[in-house]
């Protein structure tokens, strides 16, 4: 017989008929017979009751008998209890939490995926569940903005980079994506323009370019086959990356390792809207970033990489929760959304 506890000592579990000679008259009732809520420890002393009121008879409890062997009235009550209280245990009631800025929640009450969510006038959010032929997986993150109601910006600013999360409380944005390539000290390696400044040199013969030109148009192209011309353009707002992963309602071919990592993606789809794309975890090569917007339902005319890994970030501050994909660099470029 397995040892009990009481008050803190085991005890063996061996107990004394009532034959046994150190047996008190108050440890039998009538007939000798051992009284059948004791339990009798070595030398035949009853053990008492321990702090939770629970005393053995032969291995067995019997703290919830009252006379004759019938249920005390509280463990009916408390029966009762636990047929209110174990239903609702399987009740969703934790909240939402998150980790490194990517919201975590529970199956229950996660993000409705595959539904566009208006969050505010001419911006939309939608989550989707990508995976890669491997069979990992992400939550995936796509913006989409009426660009009748809603104004595109490029923040840059080398001298000072700070995280998505510090962009955001500066600019007072609805929205936020991070930019294009920037070496170590933090300049682009290709053309910004910032509120009509000019800076780097453009991208010739490969990657694509986001602009805003003098009359308010957004424009997404492949530098390819529209180059970037000084001399003609006048533009307002531009960030330059690689490669294109869509053109002309088509997956593009291209170089580039099989790396998987974090992703962000601007693109226009067929109607015309705007679209921030960002895949927080490390799951998509830049292979599989492409088939993914190709086979998705998303109808995307252009798509353009922008730069990944520690520099996603994607922020939308409006609705509820608000998308708070932070990156793990600090950033000297920017593509900003505001109202009109």
């Amino acid at each position: 017989m397995p040892a009990k506890r009481f008050n803190g000592q085991v005890h063996s579990g061996q107990y004394s008929l009532a034959q046994s000679k150190n047996l008190r008259s108050q440890d039998v009732q009538g007939g000798g017979k051992l009284r059948p809520y004791e339990y009798l420890q070595g030398g035949g002393k009853p053990l008492t009751r321990n702090l939770q009121g629970i005393i053995f008879s032969q291995g067995k409890p019997h703290h919830n008998l009252q006379g004759g062997g019938k249920p005390r009235p509280y463990i009916k009550l408390c029966f009762l209890l636990c047929l209110l209280i174990f239903p609702l245990s399987g009740c969703d009631l934790l909240p939402s939490v998150t980790v490194n800025g990517t919201p975590v929640t529970s199956p229950a009450n996660g993000p409705q995926l595959n539904v566009w969510n208006k969050v505010a006038s001419g911006v939309e959010v939608r989550h989707e569940d990508w995976k890669n032929p491997g069979g990992g997986d992400d939550t995936v993150t796509i913006v989409r903005f009426d660009l009748h109601k809603v104004k595109l910006s490029v923040g840059y600013q080398p001298e000072h980079p700070v995280l998505m999360h510090e962009w955001m409380q500066q600019d007072q944005a609805i929205a936020m994506i991070n930019g294009g390539y920037f070496d170590q000290q933090n300049n682009a390696t290709a053309l910004v323009v910032s509120n009509d400044k000019v800076f780097g040199k453009s991208y010739a013969g490969f990657g694509g370019m986001l602009s805003v030109d003098a009359r308010g148009m957004v424009s997404l192209r492949p530098l390819r086959q529209q180059p970037y011309d000084s001399n003609k353009e006048q533009l307002q707002q531009a960030t330059q990356s690689a490669p294109m992963l869509m053109s002309g309602e088509k997956r593009t071919q291209f170089s580039a390792d099989a790396s998987q990592t974090r992703r962000s993606v601007v693109a226009i789809d067929k109607q015309g809207h705007l679209l921030f794309i960002a895949s927080p975890d490390q799951v998509f090569s830049l292979d599989q970033l492409a088939d993914q917007l190709a086979s998705s339902d998303l109808s995307i005319e252009i798509a353009l990489n922008l730069d990944g890994g520690a520099s996603t970030g994607l922020y939308v501050n409006a609705g509820s929760p608000h998308v708070e994909i932070d990156s793990l660099a600090k950033l000297p470029i920017v593509i900003i959304v505001k109202a009109r």
